[in-house]
């Protein structure tokens, strides 16, 4: 069994964290100029920016493996220049093959925080379901209302704004 206090501080997390994925839902929604918002939509997206990314890095791939063809044929020409000139296309085009390595990786990485983001958007809905909203919906209102005590961690105020001696000297009574 969980003990109240415990309770009530996972109840703030899980209120702290919806909140934080209905921002980000928002977010994506003006991003995505529709109502929707949801990572399902974003991961349609994302999807999407990895496949054709996906698309050009195979282009691109093949174009240089013409390129290297192409260099190929003039090594054979025995003349220092051209083969200098072919050694420096080889190098150029290596780099390429390793941007492009890269990013079959930041793809594959993309495709997993998707992943992850949903997995735990579908968790956090479940306990949403488990402690109901109206539960919830108290608890995130308790945790907006102003605290009775003051915070003395904001740092500096105005004059009219600060916190007055007398509740200063409260605190330590």
């Amino acid at each position: 069994m969980i003990a109240p206090e415990e309770e009530r501080l996972l109840k703030t997390y899980l209120v702290e964290m919806f909140g934080q994925i209905s921002s980000m839902r928002r977010e994506l929604a003006a991003l995505q100029g529709d109502g929707k918002g949801s990572f399902a939509s974003m991961t349609d997206t994302l999807d999407a920016i990895v496949e054709n990314t996906e698309v050009a890095g195979n282009a691109i791939l093949e174009s240089m493996e013409a390129i290297s063809a192409s260099v190929g044929k003039l090594q054979g020409v025995k003349d220092p220049k051209t083969i200098a000139v072919c050694d420096e296309i080889v190098d150029s085009t290596n780099k390429v093959f390793e941007a492009c390595a890269f990013q079959d990786l930041t793809g594959q990485r993309i495709t997993r925080v998707v992943k992850s983001l949903k997995f735990m958007e579908d968790h956090i809905n479940k306990l949403v379901r488990i402690w109901g909203k109206e539960e919830l919906a108290r608890v995130a209102a308790e945790l907006a209302a102003p605290s009775s005590v003051p915070d003395l961690l904001e740092g500096p105020k105005r004059p009219g704004v600060a916190i007055s001696q007398d509740d200063i000297d409260k605190l330590f009574t």
